[in-house]
């Protein structure tokens, strides 16, 4: 097995470099970047003077400057010199293959730079949103997992049964409701929007989360992450609970539980010593990449409907503003994290079920 995870984690590197040399090459051709945002700002209205520009601590007030100098555009556009000058800070003066090796160069040692529109480096914005990303993802999964499970397999033992047509009608309503909508729902219902004020609209802890005790502060995101949570969970139990029925009942009729009740084991026996452990394997093993599924595709729109800062929605204002090294940041940590839970749920294999040898493989 270890010389099996030393394959999995070498190949990690060049699986990390295509993804990034891709989405490099495309991100860095398509129009609109942050030259552009730049020259936007300054063009418009009075925000424009808040752009910041890489390396420079004044950037504001050197963009307000170059805004009141260049009044004798419009028509005839920016003065050539201040478009050459910010090429220059975000390092656009450069040909792609040097700004290309300089990301790699960079990457290796988990620089991640400064963002261009934000006064952070990227990596301290990265570890702010994380923690919420992951209290989604994390919190999510286990709840579809206690819930799904439990249920798939009282339904596989009541098949066709009136108790398993009901589920199986609740579970995919469930499943036909979008998250953000039902998110929508949930706030107007629960957190003062037309009816009940119960839950806190936005954020992940109180104000006062500091001055709580430890019981207080479990309380308290506890409160806080309630909402959010229901409305990623619901559509996340009818794919769980079907493959949960479907692998037990799969088992249940298999030679070998007929011999199992020949020899006068109980069904209670049969179905939680023998087919658990077989029915399981695809679920349990499985439950690393359904987190990365939640935590990638899950969570943008949570984040953004009930005001977490959380790494979906920071990657996604990245996108809309053109900041490339949030971009790529946000996309090495996706890329890293998805590839070190795909190696975790092929080992879970091998756990649960020791007769999986990846290792002989050829």
């Amino acid at each position: 097995m270890l010389n099996y995870i030393i394959r999995r984690l070498l190949l990690i590197i060049p699986t990390l470099l295509i993804i990034l040399t891709i989405n490099f090459f495309i991100v860095q051709i398509a129009p609109g970047g942050p030259v552009d945002q730049a020259l936007a700002m300054i063009e418009n209205g009075p925000e424009a003077g808040q752009v910041l520009l890489p390396g420079s601590e004044s950037s504001p007030t050197i963009l307000k400057e170059q805004r009141k100098e260049s009044n004798y555009r419009g028509a005839r556009g920016l003065d050539p010199e201040i478009v050459a000058m910010i090429e220059k800070q975000y390092g656009f003066d450069k040909p792609i293959w040097e700004r290309y090796i300089n990301t790699l160069r960079q990457y290796i040692q988990f620089d991640f730079g400064n963002s261009f529109f934000k006064s952070e480096s990227v990596l301290s914005l990265i570890a702010k949103s994380l923690p919420v990303s992951i209290s989604l993802g994390l919190w999510s999964t286990l709840i579809v997992y206690l819930i799904s499970i439990p249920l798939g397999i009282r339904k596989a033992v009541k098949d066709g049964s009136r108790f398993d047509f009901w589920s199986s009608t609740l579970i995919i309503i469930g499943y036909a409701i979008p998250a953000f909508l039902l998110a929508v729902l949930l706030i107007v219902l629960f957190a003062g929007g037309s009816y009940w004020d119960i839950f806190p609209l936005r954020g992940l802890i109180s104000n006062n989360f500091e001055q709580l005790d430890f019981w207080g502060k479990v309380k308290d995101y506890a409160w806080h992450i309630c909402l959010p949570t229901i409305a990623m969970v619901v559509s996340g139990f009818a794919t769980l609970t079907m493959l949960t029925k479907n692998s037990f009942l799969d088992e249940i009729r298999k030679q070998y539980v007929v011999t199992a009740r020949a020899k006068g084991l109980s069904e209670r026996q049969i179905l939680y010593k023998h087919v658990f452990r077989n029915a399981t394997l695809l679920i349990v093993s499985g439950f690393p990449a359904a987190f990365v599924g939640i935590l990638f595709t899950g969570s943008v729109l949570i984040e953004a409907i009930f005001s977490l800062k959380g790494l979906g929605l920071l990657g996604y204002e990245a996108i809309i503003q053109r900041d490339y090294p949030i971009i790529f940041g946000t996309l090495y940590i996706f890329t890293l994290i998805g590839l070190i839970t795909k190696l975790l749920s092929d080992l879970s294999y091998m756990i649960i079920d020791p007769r999986i040898d990846f290792e002989a493989r050829n």
